[in-house]
């Protein structure tokens, strides 16, 4: 599922479509990406409404118009937003289209377990945007914040805690490796040795890996540095990337998701023993590995 920066990425793809005014909307009323919804009144909302606003917050979107309509956008695991030219004639997974001068915004989504809203709302975004947990990037992000959630799950995996929206939203799972990666945490760890002093630590590293991931995925879709953890660990036979560790990459379940990390960098806590037989990493995520072959380690950065 698109994380964070992802999101953001794909958010800036109908970057322009902002402040042209929609001439046409199509859309597939039946599709399960509107479960939930009304699509009757959508004509009427969007149809000559011109698109002023354009937000992203953890993993979801929202698109405000002129008038009072605000789409709200959750790209679930295969949704994805595009620009098309003019006339531009839609396939079979393209379940909203909305066609202006020179050309079209496209939502596709082929499995369709992403799913869009269309809120009125005058003088700012809908209500249920405005009570969304502070971005991980923003002041609301306290010490505080974090701490008492790490309190309050005390018991729960660290990697589990970390992919809760309602505490850290747009961290996934590639994000939540990379940030106990850089921590020496195992996944396993439970939430309550961050407690007190060591949340500081971590609050540092979520917003260090989100800034660093907007500043390169978010931009243009281009790969973190060589040195993360993100470049090897989709593919088998790599090794971890910090200097002068050679120890070849595994997995485990943790929080029911398949966590890569390093056991020499990432030993598990003092009486914790892995239920599961770690696993050799293997591939299987959408993006390309352009280091598939590489055994080169660099700094870290």
């Amino acid at each position: 599922m698109p994380e964070l920066a992802e999101v953001d990425y794909f958010r800036r793809r109908w970057d322009p479509g902002m402040g042209k005014v929609v001439e046409h909307l199509e859309l597939h009323a039946g599709a399960r990406v509107f479960r939930g919804c009304e699509t009757a009144g959508w004509h009427e909302l969007l149809q000559g409404a011109v698109m002023e606003v354009s937000l992203a917050h953890g993993k979801q979107m929202l698109f405000g118009f002129s008038g009072g309509g605000w789409l709200g956008v959750h790209l679930g695991m295969t949704g994805e937003l595009r620009v098309e030219s003019a006339g531009y004639e839609p396939g079979r997974h393209d379940h909203l289209v909305l066609r202006q001068a020179g050309g079209v915004l496209v939502f596709a989504d082929s499995r369709m377990f992403g799913c869009l809203r269309l809120d009125v709302a005058v003088g700012g975004p809908p209500e249920w945007w405005r009570q969304l947990p502070p971005a991980v990037t923003s002041g609301g992000f306290s010490i505080d914040w974090v701490d008492g959630h790490l309190r309050r799950r005390h018991r729960s995996p660290i990697k589990a805690v970390l992919l809760d929206q309602a505490v850290f939203p747009g961290v996934g799972n590639w994000m939540a490796d990379e940030i106990l990666w850089r921590m020496g945490l195992h996944p396993l760890t439970p939430a309550g040795n961050l407690a007190g002093a060591p949340s500081r630590a971590l609050r540092y590293h979520v917003r260090w890996v989100a800034r660093r991931a907007m500043t390169t995925i978010g931009t243009d879709w281009s790969e973190p540095p060589a040195s993360w953890l993100y470049r090897y660990r989709w593919a088998a036979g790599h090794c971890c990337p910090r200097p002068q560790c050679a120890t070849p990459l595994v997995r485990e379940e943790a929080a029911g998701r398949t966590s890569c990390w390093c056991p020499s960098c990432q030993p598990p806590p003092d009486g914790l023993t892995p239920t599961r037989k770690a696993r050799p990493v293997r591939t299987g995520h959408r993006r390309e590995n352009p280091l598939a072959t590489s055994s080169a380690r660099p700094p870290l950065s």
